[in-house]
């Protein structure tokens, strides 16, 4: 059996796609950027870059199936040509490292952020949407990476598109700007919300989702990885269940949300540290990136968990398995 690449495994997603893949009994090479360790899985690492073409030869050579799930996953960064240079042209790198190694299979994981959204409706794989609508950089530069998946696809390259939408759970190491909100709510640093909406999944149906993707979905095809469309003040409210920490009853309007994030937009750019709400995540928020997932559950037979689910994992793993990495109180 030839391996499966993953590449980001030692990242939130890619870690429980490589996690799903070696309990299947699939051999695993996870590509890591530098010496990042993967942590507690029995696995073949490889150190490769998304910048470096001769290290992703290598990283794919004798490969069947390939799961690309690393990206430069930031809403603020002082450089954002990093953003494009990875996502972008990273990807371009990888599918044709791919299909020279004549690999049987990529699975390219995108971003909810990619599909349109519908005001009082749901978004799905055929919603009309534009590059000038996506907000910000990290969006733009996945929006265009998707085209790149898509371009390969055409040409010949078995490629499957998933789009996760907002992944919580175990093991977010870093962590995701979700997770972050999550900590930032278990410090008791969320004095307030605004009237939003997310649709929040378990990271662990993501990863099954992937494998799903890679088995049954059709080339060339989107398939949303979901799970429920909640409220933040919905999602608070079940973080304080689970949690015991009180949720925020205040609601900020939108305009007050987007002051404090252009203050703190021009006082990065002269620390060089990142603003604590970075004005892309704000300008996300305007919409409640509300979607469905129903052609994946049609075509792959994607069933997720319920959210609450989701985020017992997440609030567990973050106040006892990385308190001190987060500094969280013990309550």
């Amino acid at each position: 059996m030839r391996p499966a690449l993953v590449t980001g495994a030692s990242g939130f997603v890619g870690w429980h796609v490589a996690r799903e893949l070696a309990e299947s009994g699939q051999r695993v090479r996870a590509m890591t950027r530098g010496r990042h360790p993967v942590p507690e899985l029995d696995v073949e690492v490889v150190q490769a870059d998304l910048n470096d073409r001769a290290s992703l030869e290598r990283a794919v050579d004798g490969c069947g199936v390939v799961y690309h799930v690393a990206a430069d996953y930031r809403l603020w960064s002082p450089n954002p040509a990093e953003l494009y240079q990875s996502n972008v042209e990273g990807t371009r790198h990888l599918l044709e490292a791919a299909k020279e190694a004549g690999v049987e299979r990529v699975v390219y994981t995108s971003t909810v952020g990619c599909i349109g959204f519908v005001e009082g409706g749901l978004g799905d794989e055929t919603t009309p949407v534009s590059l000038a609508e996506m907000s910000g950089h990290y969006k733009r530069s996945k929006f265009l990476a998707e085209k790149v998946a898509i371009e390969f696809a055409e040409k010949g390259l078995p490629v499957v598109i998933v789009n996760p939408t907002a992944p919580v759970g175990d093991h977010d190491f870093k962590p995701t700007p979700t997770g972050q909100t999550i900590v930032d709510f278990l410090r008791g640093a969320m004095p307030a919300y605004l009237d939003t909406g997310l649709n929040i999944v378990d990271v662990r149906d993501v990863a099954k989702g992937h494998l799903l993707a890679c088995q049954k979905g059709r080339v060339g095809e989107r398939y949303i990885l979901g799970g429920e469309n909640l409220t933040l003040q919905q999602i608070f409210a079940e973080l304080e269940r689970q949690s015991g920490v009180r949720a925020p009853k205040i609601q900020i309007p939108y305009g007050v949300a987007w002051t404090a994030a252009a203050v703190g937009g021009l006082i990065a750019k002269w620390t060089g540290k990142p603003p604590r709400a970075p004005m892309e995540g704000v300008k996300m928020a305007k919409k409640k990136m509300w979607v469905t997932h129903a052609k994946a559950t049609k075509e792959l037979g994607y069933t997720p968990a319920p959210a609450a689910t989701a985020l017992a994992q997440a609030v567990t793993w973050l106040k006892i398995g990385a308190r001190h990495q987060f500094n969280l109180s013990g309550r």
